[in-house]
């Protein structure tokens, strides 16, 4: 199958492949415009950055591409500073918003009165029609397959469909999707795109340590759990000693709070506890990933796994 572009609004993705926001300074400049370079759509993961952090890592990532390819953020509703990363995002003309991990109404008014693409993270017919509603430019559908907080137990391939039948606008499928096979399947489905977040986190231009990203590959299917974040909201995981002290009830509350949250349960601190995992440290970090992880093999290069997908993609009938 060849792939189809993907158009969001005013934007034409040559390839439909959205990359996976992923918080935190995992999807950094580098990662993002590496896939806009490739035809896809890049996203910088701005939760946990300061406002200058933000616009410097844009000004990056446009300087990278030479300012062709499409930039994106994706930022977590439930950040305190949410508004203001959006706010910032758009300051600098950001192509578009993906906003997970909860849902914001004002953010469909910041982006109608710049004309920027909102892109929300929906797990379910209701909230696709209320987004389409909105002004959403398009909807993506994330199952119980994708990494990080999610809104379902309900596989995208479950999901999807319903959605697709329910709005007008773009739907991109995400949650577990890992080759060109893959990227097919829920095409066929009637999904317009997809996102793709693990198998970019595997990658060499991931801003992820080197330990992180060889941590990845030894992950089994067993490996892979539910925790609860202080979000409100389950998380997948890889199963390490803070996974599993979280899943025992294990006292990690921090002895500190930067309240980085709207609203946190204070089981953990998932700010410190992602950036110890970026770091490298996979003991006492939080390494959220999808559940499919153990299909990737290897850390590759963005224009490889491209190259890959495409070619994968062209050998399914």
């Amino acid at each position: 199958m060849k792939l189809p572009e993907l158009k969001i609004g005013r934007l034409v993705a040559k390839v439909p492949i959205i990359q996976g926001g992923m918080a935190i300074r995992l999807s950094t400049a580098r990662l993002a415009a590496a896939v806009a370079r490739e035809g896809g759509i890049g996203l910088i993961a701005a939760s946990g950055m300061s406002f200058d952090e933000l616009r410097r890592e844009i000004r990056l990532a446009r300087e990278l591409t030479d300012g062709v390819g499409i930039i994106g953020i994706n930022a977590m509703v439930a950040a305190r500073e949410f508004a203001g990363l959006v706010s910032t995002a758009i300051e600098e003309g950001i192509d578009l918003v993906v906003a997970g991990a909860g849902f914001s109404r004002d953010m469909f008014g910041m982006g109608k009165e710049s004309g920027t693409p909102i892109v929300p993270i929906v797990s379910s017919v209701k909230l696709a029609k209320i987004s389409q509603s909105l002004g959403a430019a398009a909807v993506i559908v994330e199952g119980k397959e994708a990494g990080g907080h999610l809104g379902t137990d309900h596989s995208v391939r479950e999901i999807l469909p319903d959605i697709k039948a329910a709005v007008s606008i773009p739907v991109i499928g995400a949650g577990g999707i890992i080759t060109g096979r893959d990227i097919v399947e829920v095409l066929r489905l009637g999904a317009d795109g997809v996102q793709m977040g693990s198998r970019f986190a595997a990658s060499e231009e991931s801003n992820g340590a080197p330990a992180l990203k060889e941590f990845y590959l030894k992950a089994k299917p067993e490996d892979i759990v539910l925790i609860n974040s202080p979000v409100g909201l389950p998380g997948r995981a890889v199963r390490n000693p803070f996974a599993q002290q979280s899943l025992e009830g294990a006292d990690l509350r921090p002895a500190t709070c930067d309240a980085c949250l709207k609203h946190c349960a204070r089981n953990f601190c998932i700010i410190k506890a992602l950036i110890r995992a970026q770091q490298g440290d996979v003991e006492t970090g939080l390494v959220f990933t999808g559940e499919n992880i153990h299909r990737i093999k290897e850390i590759l290069p963005v224009k490889e796994i491209f190259a890959r997908l495409i070619h994968e993609a062209e050998q399914v009938e």
